[in-house]
């Protein structure tokens, strides 16, 4: 099995890992909100992936005082800003919304290479990003949503606003060659959990958010031991490796798994998705495997 095939392998299963966190973060958002399930997430992810570092061998402290002021900002958009705004978008939308906004990266990340790459725009793209925005109009009810049902519109944009501190985390990688994907996996989250713990504290004063209870803990103990050790600490190891063998732009089209997992999921839960849903969903994914198989064949030709 050759090395592309693993890191495609990789993808895929972190994808998978992230639509299930949708689901199990929902119900978990009812005793911790946004900020906190952000910060006690990652926060205890960070000394997880520290100490997988430590066991790969001697922590390497001077790469991260050497590329300390880059680490902390991507990590502060990767999983700080990413964490909460996804989260607050959740708990004013629902898993198979969120799982489609997600879906929306890869054509996030093409418009970035155009604005801030000066990369030429292929004939293609806009019919591409025109069927993505289509279908999470669908999907997010803002044209049409069930009887008596909101639009999740407001949400929906929260959790949109998220994902582009995350395309901007995944393009941060190539700038940071000298680290190892677990070095980069794990610097990143350790960066930005103080800055998480004084928005915490200043969210709480403010009455913004919640210092959650001890009973409250113990509840979401269960889920939050899925959204460590395998949405975050896996997922995020899985999906750096296989974004550093096969490049961003075709590493993050693997996102376009997460709404069909998480249709799939809920399903299996006996929660049908309505047709719009459906449709949007479709529309997204095939706008992605449609932006993949293109851009393959263009480089191809480039070659």
């Amino acid at each position: 099995m050759n090395k592309n095939t693993l890191a495609a392998g990789a993808l895929v299963l972190s994808t998978v890992a992230w639509a299930g966190l949708f689901f199990v973060g929902k119900a978990t958002l009812s005793t911790l909100d946004p900020v906190w399930f952000t910060l006690v997430r990652y926060g205890v992810a960070s000394l997880i992936l520290l100490g997988l570092v430590r066991l790969a061998g001697p922590v390497r402290w001077h790469e991260l005082k050497a590329h300390l002021g880059r680490i902390t900002w991507l990590g502060l958009l990767g999983y700080a800003l990413f964490g909460v705004l996804v989260f607050t978008g959740l708990q004013h939308s629902v898993p198979s919304h969120g799982a489609v906004i997600m879906a929306t990266m890869p054509v996030t990340a093409m418009v970035l290479r155009w604005a801030l790459d000066r990369q030429q725009l292929q004939w293609w793209a806009a019919a591409v990003l025109a069927l993505t925005l289509g279908g999470v109009t669908l999907v997010s009810g803002v044209l049409l949503h069930p009887a008596g049902g909101a639009s999740t519109i407001a949400g929906d944009l929260t959790a949109f606003a998220g994902t582009v501190g995350w395309v901007f985390y995944t393009r941060g990688q190539a700038t940071l060659p000298q680290l190892s994907v677990l070095e980069y996996t794990a610097f990143t989250a350790l960066m930005a959990v103080p800055a998480m713990v004084l928005f915490a504290l200043v969210a709480t004063a403010l009455g913004w958010s919640h210092v959650p209870t001890l009973a409250g803990l113990a509840h979401a103990a269960p889920a939050m031991a899925y959204t460590v050790l395998f949405a975050t600490v896996f997922a995020s190891l899985a999906f750096n490796k296989g974004v550093r063998q096969l490049g961003a732009a075709q590493g993050i089209v693997f996102i376009n798994l997460v709404p069909v997992s998480a249709l799939i999921m809920s399903a299996a839960r006996g929660v049908t998705p309505g047709p719009t849903e459906i449709v949007g969903a479709l529309m997204v994914v095939a706008a992605l495997m449609l932006q993949a198989t293109l851009s393959a064949r263009t480089a191809q030709v480039a070659r």
